[in-house]
């Protein structure tokens, strides 16, 4: 019997209106900094899990570069970018506030723990969730098994009676099913397939809908 759901953040709750490749890019011209690849972005993200927000990030990237373009100022366009294209998943809020009612409801995300708190007072989530887990605290980006570890332990619920609901098949969804979880994927158009350790899929736009049954149904499987 289930008792605690784990949500994704990024992607999952809280949606860009665009690609994340393109808002590096816009970062960039707006600083006019390199054209950055958001595949090394990605790179030196997880590599630097504990470290300083972007700025490091970015300091890492630039020194590939010869430019006189700040880290510190790539970091806050960045910043700026993501957040203006950005915003909650509608009913979002009102999910997790209906789901609470029956479980424990916790958010495992990664990134720079700065970084991803912001985001939560930025749409008044600091206080959604029952647990709030961020990688980069832990040094154990997604797909690491400590990260669902520290959020079942956080959520004081064993991980065969915890759901993971996520959007990255390889991050969210295997990373759950290695650490015992019960993954549920969120597709979307254009998105990844199904992964084949998902226990369940639902369609983004009609999660908030969708969800609670869907829970219930993996409850009686």
């Amino acid at each position: 019997m289930l008792q605690a759901v784990g949500f994704d953040l990024d992607g999952t709750l809280l949606v860009a209106e665009r690609d994340r490749e393109s808002l590096l890019h816009a970062a960039c011209e707006r600083v006019g900094a390199p054209r950055l690849d958001r595949e090394a972005y990605v790179r030196a993200h997880r590599q630097q899990q504990g470290g300083a927000d972007r700025e490091v990030v970015f300091a890492t990237l630039l020194a590939d570069h010869e430019t006189d373009v700040d880290a510190a100022a790539l970091a806050a366009a960045y910043d700026a970018v993501v957040e203006a294209a950005t915003g909650p998943l509608p009913g979002a809020a009102a999910l997790v506030d209906r789901l609470r009612e029956r479980y424990a409801v916790g958010l495992l995300t990664d990134g720079p723990v700065g970084t991803q708190r912001r985001k939560l007072e930025r749409v008044g989530w600091a206080d959604l969730f029952d647990a709030v887990v961020v990688t980069g605290g832990l040094d154990a980006p997604k797909p690491d098994e400590r990260a669902f570890e520290a959020l079942c332990e956080a959520l004081d619920v064993p991980p065969g009676a915890t759901a993971y609901v996520g959007d990255n098949p390889e991050a969210d969804i295997a990373g759950a099913a290695a650490a015992g979880l019960h993954p549920v994927q969120v597709l979307y158009e254009g998105g990844p397939a199904p992964h084949p350790d998902a226990a369940a899929t639902v369609e983004r736009a009609a999660l908030a809908e969708a969800l609670p049954a869907l829970l219930a149904g993996l409850e009686d499987s």
